[in-house]
């Protein structure tokens, strides 16, 4: 197959057609404006930013704009990749992309998608209805969209088609090399962990009755939602309903950082130097990454429930109960519930993924047979929302027990039990439902905090300066 050529008659009159519609007021230069018209008007879709990488690349005299020789001298370059690229692609020679060599494309990046998922790709570029894609159908649909190499395509099909590879709570998110050198990566964990701070805040009464509920909520007591939201503000005040949340949002910086920090070891160790994993994969070293985090900083989340539960006067800060907690029970104390907790990472990140993939799947086949595959972020949110209560839903006793052996100690009469003991102790007492008490206010904050979260993670990334992926 024949590439691009130096001096092509037929190039060059296809590069000064170009150039005219480009450049709009016909004053033979093209600048950012005109390059951001000019792609809107020929219908692209190119990546974020394409005028500016398109000008940056192209502008050799830095003038801010693009005469027609440096213009045409880009378009050569961009010509001699995209060549590159079609015949990597081209496994078997015959100088056309077919749906199995657009699957194995994906494969070899470590992102599994359907044949269904590929053919919507090839379909997006064939213009001829061969349903494969020969080099100049590849040439002209990414000619002005300044993609580097392999893996730069597929993560804009990915992202344009929503071939998001099941993102969770539990499992963090994956950014590329070019993120990290860049560093947009600390960016986007700083805007995610605002949100969160902001989102726990504004959720912080709901959490603090679901520990009530889980530990104080017995059979003998009836601990109802609006009981006791009456008794933890007879107690202390409406300002009580926020006790724990201080140390709630102080450990989401340390969990965030050496969660990401322990993925992109675990990930490198599974892919080497792979810039994707498959979804299981993703689950494998989310659920590492995550019992990690959850080691490090478990002795804030005990303290956590313990400023929860806490009656006014008890404690006089964060520091004063830990001294306490330490004074009283020893080191040990610290590490109560541990167990229940790293075994509860596994059903949440499981169910959450699985979740969140079928839900994902199953509205792109059904709503967007042949048209966009961006179902838009209304329906993302719901997806993660539903994801996120099924793993809750799966995860909850374990979470139960954990919360209710922090809290032993605090409790009076309360029995020093373990982890398979007081799972006994609870269904004996007060049956299966038992295990399940304070998921009303769990479930409640579900919408809250994911539109809280959404909202604030969206305008910090704008004061920051990150752009959408």
């Amino acid at each position: 197959m024949e590439g691009p050529e130096a001096r092509d008659p037929e190039r060059e009159e296809r590069y000064a057609r170009l150039f005219q519609q480009m450049d709009s007021n016909q004053d033979g230069h093209v600048d950012i404006n005109e390059l951001r018209e000019g792609l809107a008007a020929l219908g692209m879709r190119p990546c974020h930013n394409a005028e500016q990488e398109i000008l940056r690349a192209g502008d050799t005299d830095q003038d801010g704009q693009l005469d027609f020789e440096e213009f045409t001298r880009y378009l050569e370059e961009r010509e001699k990749r995209l060549l590159i690229m079609f015949n990597s692609l081209d496994r078997n020679n015959d100088g056309r992309i077919d749906v199995s060599e657009i699957q194995d494309c994906f494969h070899g990046l470590g992102v599994h998608i359907t044949l269904d998922q590929a053919q919507k790709i090839l379909q997006s570029m064939d213009r001829d209805g061969t349903l494969t894609i020969d080099w100049l159908e590849w040439r002209d649909h990414f000619l002005l969209n300044p993609l580097h190499n392999m893996e730069d395509v597929v993560t804009y099909w990915k992202h344009s088609s929503v071939l998001d590879i099941g993102e969770s709570l539990a499992v963090p998110d994956e950014f590329s090399q070019k993120e990290i050198r860049s560093g947009t990566w600390w960016k986007q964990l700083l805007a995610g962990g605002v949100a969160g701070a902001v989102s726990r805040t504004g959720t912080a009464p709901l959490d603090r009755l679901k520990v009530l509920m889980q530990v104080h909520g017995s059979k003998s007591r009836g601990l109802s939602m609006l009981r006791g939201l009456k008794e933890m503000i007879e107690e202390g005040g409406i300002r009580s309903l926020w006790r724990g949340n201080g140390i709630n949002v102080l450990k989401i910086a340390p969990e965030s950082a050496i969660k990401f920090m322990a993925y992109e070891q675990i990930k490198k160790l599974i892919r080497g130097q792979h810039e994707t994993l498959r979804v299981r994969e993703r689950f494998i070293a989310g659920s590492l990454a995550g019992a990690i985090a959850q080691t490090v900083i478990y002795p804030m989340e005990v303290l956590k429930v313990r400023l929860a539960l806490r009656r006014t006067g008890q404690f006089k800060g964060m520091s004063d109960c830990a001294r306490q907690i330490l004074r009283t029970e020893g080191i040990r104390a610290f590490s109560k519930g541990y167990l229940p907790n790293l075994l509860g990472i596994v059903p949440y990140a499981g169910i959450d993924l699985a979740v969140y993939e079928t839900l994902k799947n199953t509205w792109l086949q059904r709503y967007r047979a042949g048209t966009s595959a961006d179902p838009g972020v209304l329906v993302l949110l719901a997806c993660g929302t539903v994801s996120s209560t099924c793993g809750q839903i799966a995860s909850y006793p374990l979470a139960l027990v954990r919360t209710r052996m922090q809290a032993q100690a605090s409790v009076q009469g309360s029995p020093q039990l373990s982890m398979l003991a007081l799972f006994r102790y609870i269904v004996t007492q007060e049956g299966v439902l038992g295990l399940y008490r304070g998921i009303a206010p769990n479930f409640m904050k579900v919408i809250p905090a994911v539109s809280i979260s959404y909202v604030v993670y969206e305008n910090m990334k704008r004061v920051l300066g990150v752009t959408s992926r």
